[in-house]
């Protein structure tokens, strides 16, 4: 970074600082939502609030896995299930020896007979989360992205529903634990065809990589609008994120500012108010 005095270094540490405030409600909201459309979606069809219900009756393994599958493709699916009852076994253990009351509650109570499936849902990181969404079956996936809203037109396997939510949680992640984020040096994605096909087309942007920390802001915004936020309250939201990093443009040689800032960003959040 071709910085000419500290000032400028500062500038930048609160540029950073800035955008962690202003994303942080906007990731818990998400968060927040997504995880309770899920959860609609997966009693739906296991009728019943069991954690083995729904190991039975939603998550893929080698007895469900579709007929046309390998017994390769089948003994992945039976595996990542397995990896999944393990690390949902081992996040309720974690809760109840930490005296987490949304667990302790049922494991304590003699009327109850176990964790419910919503009290599990209380306590996932929000990586634990995307692993849970991609075990589901396909209908489930299916389900759960039509509640939600995505485009699916270009997500054939339905994986949408679960990568855009590995993509997000990298960034609230990085919120969570005050790492820098202005850079999107957080981002351990690589984009499928999917991924980018879906806002390129549902927004009318010539390209999507996530390289910036403009287009997390896409997607935020993406998320946002299917979720029924106003569309006042989403386009004020652009507009501080517009007005922190003109300000931090400011702050800043010209230098400084090309790295930091993409030069197609401004064209980029004009289409973006526009989708709004």
């Amino acid at each position: 970074m071709p910085f000419t005095s500290y000032k400028e270094v500062y500038a930048t540490i609160q540029y950073d600082t800035v955008l962690k405030s202003l994303f942080y409600s906007k990731m818990m909201f998400i968060e927040t939502a997504v995880k309770n459309i899920a959860l609609e979606g997966i009693l739906a069809k296991a009728k019943s609030e069991s954690i083995q219900a729904m190991y039975d009756k939603v998550v893929s393994g080698y007895r469900n896995a579709p007929a046309n599958f390998t017994q390769e493709q089948k003994k992945r699916l039976q595996q990542n299930k397995l990896n999944l009852q393990n690390s949902i076994q081992s996040n309720l253990a974690y809760a109840y020896k930490k005296n987490n009351p949304k667990i302790t509650h049922f494991y304590n109570n003699v009327d109850y007979s176990g964790v419910p499936i919503w009290a599990l849902f209380e306590i996932m990181t929000m990586g634990d989360f995307g692993y849970l969404l991609s075990c589901l079956t396909y209908d489930v996936r299916d389900d759960i992205s039509r509640r939600i809203g995505l485009n699916l037109a270009c997500d054939t396997n339905r994986q949408l529903i679960y990568k855009y939510i590995y993509t997000l949680k990298d960034l609230r992640n990085a919120i969570a634990h005050n790492a820098v984020i202005f850079d999107t040096r957080f981002r351990n994605i690589d984009p499928s065809k999917a991924m980018k096909q879906c806002l390129e087309i549902e927004m009318g942007l010539p390209y999507v990589n996530f390289k910036t920390i403009g287009d997390y802001v896409l997607l935020m915004c993406y998320y946002l609008k299917q979720l029924k936020v106003p569309k006042t309250e989403i386009k004020s939201f652009v507009r501080s994120f517009e007005k922190v990093t003109c300000e931090y443009r400011l702050s800043v040689n010209p230098a400084v500012a090309s790295i930091v800032i993409h030069p197609d960003l401004t064209s980029r959040m004009t289409t973006l108010k526009n989708f709004i």
